[in-house]
């Protein structure tokens, strides 16, 4: 049996939330979901242009799974502009807001999200003080 997905963070809904090719109506278009986990993995690496570690550390999430949404993403919006697709963006199990995450001062990785105190002094990862 697979592992339950974990809830991913998001910072932000998106405020249009569907997309479509000009001229053709919607109801003669297939529809591509984009869940609001892939939007919002595009959304950093993309266009903030986090390196993945950081952007999988805003997310609450592992880089390696970080990995495997951004791919899963470029294929749905390339699958979009390639064959004129609708975009529609819906669904995940996500928390929306912002986390508060420090930096260790020692080996630059971002910690204090879910789970850890926003005030810990001791990195976890490197186990330096963070004073």
């Amino acid at each position: 049996m697979p592992r339950p997905k974990c809830c991913r963070h998001v910072g932000c809904m998106p405020d249009k939330n569907y997309f479509k090719p000009r001229g053709i109506p919607a109801s003669e278009l297939e529809e591509v979901i984009l869940s609001l986990d892939e939007y919002e993995a595009i959304r950093l690496a993309d266009f903030e242009e986090l390196y993945q570690e950081k952007a999988a550390a805003r997310m609450n999430i592992s880089r390696q799974t970080f990995g495997r949404i951004i791919e899963s993403a470029h294929k749905k919006i390339a699958d979009v502009l390639i064959n004129g697709k609708a975009l529609k963006i819906e669904g995940g199990e996500v928390s929306v807001g912002e986390t508060k995450h420090r930096e260790c001062t020692e080996c630059h990785k971002p910690f204090g999200g879910k789970g850890q105190s926003a005030h810990e002094e001791i990195c976890p990862y490197c186990r330096k003080s963070t004073k």
